[in-house]
């Protein structure tokens, strides 16, 4: 038994694939796919990931090794494989895929029910090979969904600042961090998934982000992060002395114009805020000229936010802003535990119907940021709609009488702006220009076209 390599991209499909080039009907040179969201939880998309898929994965350069290998493993496995088609690739193409991927430019919202992408081959011997990666392009889901739901947050808490901070656009890019690394299935999700939560914020703990952005999205630091503590580094002190702990965070980390981030409910969170931070060690905090942020890490969150709000105000003070909200002095709050989109709400509902600012508020998300989303999250759906079949042009789509939801579309498809919306065009021909399209060609026979930054993905909302 050999080992099987890793970089074969030939294998990264559904088994059933490698039967389809025998099921296409004779004389079919030409196919044409498109990705889009049918709908779901959000009414439209942040379009984020597929440079990474494009850049790691299908420009890799195909070998008669991997194409012998495919072979061995795929007709052991019990299908069918294409030999000739794919030797095709390695001796007429260099190894590199005779593939067009056209797509939004990443960063782009999208209401759903819109073309996202399309794919076509360039080769009419090789038109199986626009379905043959439908498994691998299909993963862009999930980067897309996470940058989605990452930007429905930010619209959450914008509003909240807007209405009660007098640095609302200052404040925004650190109001909501990423500590999902742990809580992902790979590190590849980390990478991808982490940054493209970064397409909104500037906080992260999820150094596998930063190597993903500096890596295929040619920025230098993606993210942000500041010192902070876990339960085990203060309880290592044991409980008689947690005050020493946060002292030494203090000794360790106040400097002027620095903010550190402090648990403090590994034993009693209104004790540590009223005595150890509000009386023992306040004046160091004040003289420091740093910025304190309390953590609760357990409780009801709303509840717990407004206990730490309401005692911090009582110890450090505050003072009204230009709206008539309550700024913390020297001190913040950072809510890490039970976060998702309806106890962002309640926090900052609680908080400013106490008349405090949200910007004394920021949050920590994990698995529910990076994990808690699936493939219909969103809907996504990656299908054939258009196909060149002895000269003749063919639509292609399904239509099920049981689910009129996933009738798909025909044509070849096209996204354009009219009159300040998205539309999707459905051409009945493959000779068109694509007049006014918002598509681009990002890949064409083995080369990546655009390599945008990710300062430009940021920018394009």
């Amino acid at each position: 038994m050999t080992h099987l390599s890793d970089t074969n991209i030939i294998l990264d499909t559904d088994s059933y694939k490698a039967s389809h080039f025998l099921q296409y009907p004779p004389k079919t040179t030409r196919l044409f796919s498109y990705l889009e969201s049918r709908g779901g939880k959000y009414p439209a998309t942040r379009f984020f990931g597929l440079q990474y898929i494009l850049k790691r994965y299908l420009s890799t350069v195909v070998t008669a090794a991997d194409v012998e290998e495919a072979r061995s493993l795929i007709e052991a496995h019990g299908e069918p494989f294409p030999y000739d088609g794919w030797m095709r690739v390695v001796t007429e193409h260099g190894g590199k895929l005779p593939l067009e991927v056209r797509a939004v430019p990443e960063g782009t919202l999208v209401p759903t029910h819109n073309v996202l992408m399309s794919v076509t081959n360039t080769d009419p011997e090789l038109p199986w090979l626009v379905g043959w990666f439908e498994t691998m392009l299909m993963r862009v889901w999930y980067p897309t969904t996470v940058a989605t739901q990452s930007y429905s947050l930010k619209q959450i808490i914008r509003e909240a600042l807007e209405r009660t901070s007098d640095h609302a656009e200052a404040e925004l890019p650190f109001k909501l961090h990423d500590f999902g690394s742990r809580g992902v299935s790979s590190r590849e999700s980390a990478g991808l998934g982490g940054l493209a939560h970064l397409t909104n914020f500037m906080g992260s703990d999820t150094l596998e982000a930063l190597r993903t952005g500096r890596n295929y999205y040619g920025t230098d630091v993606a993210a942000y992060s500041i010192p902070a503590a876990e339960h085990s580094t203060i309880t290592s002190w044991g409980k008689a002395h947690e005050v020493e702990a946060y002292r030494n965070m203090v000794n360790t980390f106040a400097r002027p114009g620095a903010t550190f981030a402090v648990v403090s409910d590994s034993y009693d969170l209104k004790y540590a805020i009223n005595v150890h931070w509000g009386e023992t060690l306040r004046k160091q905090v004040e003289e420091s000229g740093a910025t304190l942020v309390v953590r609760p890490d357990s409780g009801e969150p709303a509840a717990m936010v407004r206990l730490a709000v309401r005692a911090l105000d009582a110890k450090f003070g505050s003072d009204l802003n230009s709206k008539g909200y309550k700024v913390l002095r020297h001190v913040r709050v950072m809510q890490g535990d039970g976060i998702d989109e309806n106890s962002i709400r309640e926090i900052l509902q609680t908080v400013t119907g106490d008349g405090f600012s949200a910007e004394n508020i920021a949050f920590g998300m994990g698995g529910a940021l990076l994990q808690q989303v699936n493939r219909d999250t969103q809907r996504f759906a990656y299908k054939a709609s258009a196909g060149l079949i002895d000269g003749h042009f063919q639509p292609i789509y399904k239509d099920p009488v049981t689910d009129p939801g996933k009738r798909s579309k025909d044509g070849v498809l096209d996204l354009v702006m009219e009159n300040g919306r998205y539309v999707t065009k459905q051409y009945q021909t493959f000779d068109t220009e694509f007049p006014g399209s918002v598509l681009r060609v990002v890949f064409r026979n083995g080369e990546l076209l655009v390599d945008d930054t990710l300062d430009e993905v940021r920018g394009r909302v």
